[in-house]
């Protein structure tokens, strides 16, 4: 599992929380309304072909048009507006490139210091190859399922520094590879940041990544290491942010297939564009994103790649 990747939807731009959760007691959230261009290259896509003729060839990309909603729904309470229960995804996770479905539970401090406290319901539910390594007949799909929970924490004592962690459990329905390579699997994501400001209108957020995952086979098994860079940009209407981010993920023991021990290099770029007060409305605006993953893995079945283009309108209430 990987509990941060490119999903292929779009993107509504914030910068971190600064001040209180809200500005008035009671029910606040927005919608997004999208349309837009996906491609995805990988051996493990459902969606391609059900059927390969070796285990070393490449992938083909599968192209797909979409329209869907997006957005988020939250009720504030307390006498300083300090606590809040959420549903949807955030805003900064999507402008760097990262969607969640979240359940939580949110309470700030006095010192800005805000604790999230959150459930992952479809962060793992997925459908998957039953054996992606099956040559010359048809593979068979399996439901992937499991849970995920979050915690964290933000402006760490009144600081500009972030704590955000994940624990999620992975169960594949039918899993008929070697036992080597079984991928039920305990996956643990800790990210630390820092927002460091440029002017009033600009700051950069660099991250750094840690995430292991104790699969049932060793092989399926590995440690991730990588960083990230988000740049925030505010132009009177205009909001923007652009992401770079790059992991190195290494296997825990040799493929039986290949002979070698998996490693891959992952890199993602993401830009989202947000035009507010679109057609002169304050509860409107303009919304586009852009992204690119590209993993370059040792063994080339497991080379992937998927990029998405999408615009839209979004209404906060």
């Amino acid at each position: 599992m990987n509990l941060r990747y490119l999903l292929l939807t779009t993107c509504v731009i914030s910068t971190p929380a600064l001040s209180k959760l809200a500005n008035k007691e009671g029910i606040s959230g927005e919608i997004a309304l999208t349309t837009g261009f996906a491609s995805s290259t990988s051996n493990f896509n459902t969606d391609g072909d059900d059927t390969i003729t070796s285990t070393n060839q490449k992938a083909s990309a599968e192209n797909s048009f979409m329209a869907f909603p997006l957005g988020n729904i939250a009720y504030t309470f307390g006498q300083e507006l300090n606590q809040q229960v959420h549903v949807g995804t955030t805003r900064q996770d999507v402008a760097t490139g990262t969607v969640v479905l979240e359940v939580g539970y949110k309470y700030q401090f006095k010192s800005r210091m805000a604790i999230d406290v959150s459930i992952l319901p479809t962060i793992m539910s997925s459908n998957t190859w039953a054996d992606p390594y099956l040559v010359g007949s048809a593979r068979t799909e399996t439901d992937a399922s499991g849970n995920a929970f979050r915690f964290k924490v933000d402006n760490i004592a009144g600081s500009n520094f972030t704590i955000d962690t994940a624990y999620a459990t992975k169960d594949i329905k039918n899993d008929e590879v070697e036992d080597i390579l079984k991928r039920d699997a305990d996956t643990l994501y800790l990210k630390g940041q820092y927002r460091l400001p440029l002017s009033r209108t600009s700051f950069v957020l660099p991250s750094v990544i840690y995430q292991s995952s104790s699969a049932d086979g060793e092989a399926s098994s590995y440690d991730q290491y990588g960083a990230e860079l988000s740049f925030f940009k505010l132009m009177q209407r205009h909001k923007l942010v652009v992401t770079a981010g790059y992991n190195q993920q290494n296997f825990s023991a040799d493929n039986p297939i290949y002979n070698k021990t998996r490693k891959d290099n992952k890199l993602s770029l993401f830009a989202a564009y947000e035009y507010t007060k679109f057609m002169n409305s304050k509860d409107w605006s303009f919304i586009s994103f852009a992204g690119y993953s590209s993993t370059d893995s040792n063994i080339t079945f497991y080379d992937e790649s998927e990029y998405i283009v999408t615009v839209g309108l979004n209404y906060k209430f």
